[in-house]
């Protein structure tokens, strides 16, 4: 029985996340203590007792998602045996950190570069996203190719889908008024729901590309080797474990969406008969149980 480890994105944080680990573990409160160094301020002061609105700023929110996985991954020792790893969006670090292909440090300090130039990028384009329920992938992706381009300049009229979370349930992004004509087309096609978010920007949408050029070169700087066991990557699916295509595919990311029902789907035909979330919530394990229902999940939050 192949096990598979998955590790959540942006979206899953609370305040408290970690603080058991950073209390009983030496090891854990040494690496919590390094990320206060390398982020140049205290961010164990926020995710353990901050409040709700200072964990949501993008430049905390995504760091602390990721300390607080790759350090339970960490902290289960012998326990920690993955056939294969994923991460949805921000989580993909967090799977290459803790399947070993990244150290600590580089990811940690790729993944706050990320969540900076992600918010500068949202500066530069304003835009969306908008989750949508109960419709085929193939609807909604002929529905925003369809809106696409309608408005003016080019630029700000597109939309696409940036979420395959699990069948009936996506997340479009894009610019303002192309989410905002998505939406009542969707609706009109019969989507149980399409609704905007309350986020900054339209994440793993080409209104992301300042952020992939200002990240790429960092990345293609990292030092990237072979993961432990197969990383099935948000851009096409599938297991990878040579550093030249991890890199490029982390390059892609930010633009690219992500396929998670797709990546789920190619674990369980892989093999893959359980699957742990290591990590803030239980969003994962939620989407895990309905793409393929016969599979044995479970999240880990705390030790």
């Amino acid at each position: 029985m192949k096990k598979a480890f998955v590790f959540p994105g942006q979206g899953a944080q609370f305040v408290g996340m970690g603080k058991d680990l950073y209390d009983n573990i030496p090891e854990a409160k040494e690496l919590f203590e390094r990320a206060n160094e390398i982020l140049g301020f205290r961010i164990t002061d926020i995710m353990f007792a901050g409040t709700d609105e200072e964990l949501k700023q993008t430049r905390v929110t995504q760091p602390a998602i990721f300390l607080h996985s790759v350090i339970l991954a960490k902290s289960l020792g012998a326990a920690f045996v993955p056939d294969m790893a994923a991460g949805h969006s921000l989580g993909e670090f967090s799977a290459l950190v803790a399947t070993g292909a990244l150290s600590f440090e580089e990811g940690l300090k790729l993944v706050s570069k990320r969540a900076l130039a992600m918010q500068r990028a949202c500066e530069i384009n304003p835009s969306t996203m908008a989750a949508v329920l109960a419709l085929p992938d193939e609807t909604v992706e002929r529905i925003c190719a369809e809106t696409e381009g309608v408005v003016v300049p080019a630029n700000y009229g597109c939309v696409q889908i940036c979420n395959y979370n699990c069948p009936g349930q996506l997340v479009i992004s894009g610019s303002n008024e192309s989410v905002e004509r998505a939406c009542e087309a969707l609706k009109a096609a019969g989507a149980k729901r399409a609704m905007k978010l309350a986020v900054g920007g339209a994440f793993h949408s080409p209104l992301m590309e300042p952020a992939r050029e200002e990240l790429s070169r960092a990345i293609e700087e990292a030092v990237i080797v072979a993961p432990s066991c197969p990383v099935y990557q948000n851009v096409d699916a599938l297991p990878h474990t040579d550093p030249a295509e991890i890199k490029a595919n982390l390059i892609a990311q930010l633009t690219a969406p992500v396929r998670w029902t797709q990546i789920v789907r190619n674990m369980v035909a892989d093999g893959a008969a359980s699957f742990t979330e290591l990590g803030p919530g239980k969003v994962l394990q939620g989407l895990v149980g309905k793409i393929a229902p016969g599979v044995e999940v479970t999240s880990i939050q705390a030790l």
